[in-house]
């Protein structure tokens, strides 16, 4: 798959999850086994958090190839690859809802798949995010 491809999902994605926790968190609570959000604020801030990387793959994507690149490492591999490790932890030592490894599963394979593209290209002659 393609890293525009990935962007783009990964992007209706963000911003369906963002729009969800900004205005109906206590129902997405609900709905995934979870108690509602206490306070409100911290899903809506989260929400926000969210909606601010979804609308970043649009900027990224009209950019040169190397910002979508690093944008991709820090957002889907990295930001995605560790929420849904961090969300199976606490699955296993917390006995978090197992709706939530709907997030584990999505999120794990945004990064693997944006992982395996951006390393095929970097063995095609691409060159790793500079620091």
């Amino acid at each position: 798959m393609s890293l525009r491809t990935l962007a783009l999902v990964s992007a209706a994605y963000d911003l369906l999850l963002a729009v969800a926790m900004l205005f109906a968190a206590p129902l997405v609570a609900r709905l995934m086994g979870a108690p509602p959000p206490v306070p409100l604020l911290n899903a809506q801030l989260n929400g926000l958090f969210t909606l601010a990387l979804g609308v970043g793959y649009f900027w990224a994507l009209r950019g040169d190839h190397d910002r979508l690149r690093g944008y991709m490492w820090i957002f889907n591999v990295l930001a995605k690859g560790l929420g849904a490790l961090i969300i199976l932890l606490d699955q296993v030592t917390q006995g978090s809802p197992r709706t939530f490894l709907a997030l584990v599963a999505c999120d794990g394979t945004l990064a693997v798949l944006t992982w395996l593209a951006l390393c095929g290209r970097e063995s095609a002659g691409a060159h790793a995010p500079r620091a």
